[in-house]
């Protein structure tokens, strides 16, 4: 039996068919994990010379997530690659951070692994996206980089947003690591007792925004992946999964120069120290900030 539960239904125009915006936000809030599943014709999405209009049905796994101004939520892919389905892999070595909104406006960031020069040929892929029939681009960034991304939306057959709700939240500090609610004392029996362990760090993108006065306010959702507590200090530290980070706005997207990903490891006290990457050289820089975060177990 799946826990999965389908609460915001959008057709081919992305108009609700069913629930609502606000019950995904509660559950996004709440810590609640998020697939959306979608459908297509592989002539109008996968090859356009085929003769073949079979409804390829998809399911996506959106491992971050972003819940901002506490009402809008979006996903991103944080572990995904070019394919080309039935067959293979795409044609250059990248991740391929889709993004989705709870609108179905989606996006795109791409940075490119395979060490190619900018002033090579561009990568075709991003030339064929305009002919698809129910593809409709938004902006278009970077082409001739290392970093190309772009906003569109593609009209599915239909938009499903499943979420499921098995997290607890245990534990919520401010920057400090004062403690807020919870205590960390159950979050480490949880995580000594197997427990898995997600964190919504709030804030977390403010540093990509140019203007300070017009943050808009955001918590990020991040899956932990190695725990470690110190038993005398009473102090949890977290290796999260890779995180990619976009300049907060709605609906959310990409720009140039808004965007990087990488790796966190936060703690208890408030501090995280940041391993990130600039997808334009691929170089990457350690330091370090503080949050206040929220710590949320598996049920």
């Amino acid at each position: 039996m799946s826990s999965w539960q389908t609460v915001l239904q959008l057709d081919s125009k992305r108009e609700v068919t069913g629930g609502d915006e606000t019950n995904l936000a509660n559950a996004i809030r709440a810590g609640a994990d998020l697939r959306i599943g979608t459908a297509f014709l592989h002539n109008e999405h996968v090859d356009l010379a085929s003769d073949s209009d079979e409804i390829v049905e998809e399911a996506t796994d959106f491992r971050i997530t972003y819940l901002l101004e506490d009402r809008w939520v979006a996903g991103v892919e944080n572990l995904r690659v070019p394919i080309e389905i039935p067959n293979g892999f795409g044609p250059r070595e990248s991740m391929s951070f889709f993004l989705y909104n709870q609108n179905a406006c989606q996006a795109i960031a791409r940075p490119f692994l395979d060490g190619r020069s900018v002033s090579d040929r561009p990568d075709e892929s991003w030339q064929e996206a305009p002919l698809m029939p129910k593809y409709h681009e938004l902006d278009n960034f970077d082409a001739a980089t290392n970093a190309p991304s772009i906003n569109f939306i593609y009209d599915f057959e239909y938009y499903n947003f499943m979420v499921r709700s098995n997290w607890t939240e245990v534990l919520a500090h401010d920057t400090n690591g004062n403690v807020i609610s919870g205590n960390v004392c159950e979050l480490a029996e949880a995580v000594k007792a197997g427990a898995e362990v997600k964190i919504a760090v709030r804030g977390l993108c403010d540093d990509l925004s140019v203007d300070s006065t017009a943050l808009i306010d955001h918590e990020v959702f991040i899956h932990l992946g190695a725990c470690f507590y110190y038993t005398q200090q009473q102090l949890l530290i977290g290796s999260a999964n890779p995180v990619v980070r976009t300049k907060p706005s709605i609906p959310l997207g990409y720009a140039p120069h808004a965007w990087d990903f990488g790796w966190l490891m936060p703690r208890t006290d408030g501090h995280v120290a940041r391993w990130l990457c600039d997808p334009y050289t691929l170089k990457f820089r350690r330091d370090s900030e503080c949050y206040a975060m929220r710590w949320f177990i598996s049920d």
